[in-house]
């Protein structure tokens, strides 16, 4: 199954996950400091709330997919179709080992499409758990723009 992701950056990840399990009434997937996601089945979407003072502004969008072959097969159309893409391959980031690929649109805002391979302890492979380049809760420009 693929479903769209959409990363917040809120300023209290606690009330942001009280606020959305009320919305979507589901409980929260995965909370660990400052991150929290949810795998919410209809509408079918990854909602990923990340810690930042940015608080109600979008960090970055994405699909989810089932598998390494469907980030593969996104690949070959976004370069068949002549995009230009970027790809991380077994990379540790929000909290999970994942494949993806990146396209960026005419207006900048990039799109991940990424699988996740395993559960992680930490939120990327150069961080501690509470302090991150991916996912990051600084409100650096960098930080906004992350993967997840």
């Amino acid at each position: 199954m693929s479903r769209v992701q959409l990363a917040l950056n809120v300023t209290d990840v606690d009330a942001a996950v009280a606020f959305y399990e009320k919305v979507f009434g589901t409980p929260v997937t995965k909370q660990r400091p400052g991150y929290a996601n949810f795998a919410i089945v209809e509408p079918p979407l990854k909602l990923v709330l990340i810690q930042n003072d940015q608080g109600g502004t979008m960090n970055h969008i994405g699909v989810e997919v089932e598998d390494v072959s469907a980030v593969n097969s996104a690949t070959e159309a976004f370069v068949g179709a002549g995009l230009t893409t970027y790809e991380e391959q077994g990379v540790e980031c929000c909290y999970a080992k994942q494949d993806k690929v990146f396209v960026t649109d005419p207006n900048g805002l990039d799109w991940e499409f990424y699988t996740v391979l395993a559960d992680s302890p930490v939120a990327d492979k150069e961080s501690s758990e509470t302090s991150s380049s991916c996912c990051d809760t600084d409100s650096s420009e960098e930080a906004e723009t992350a993967c997840c």
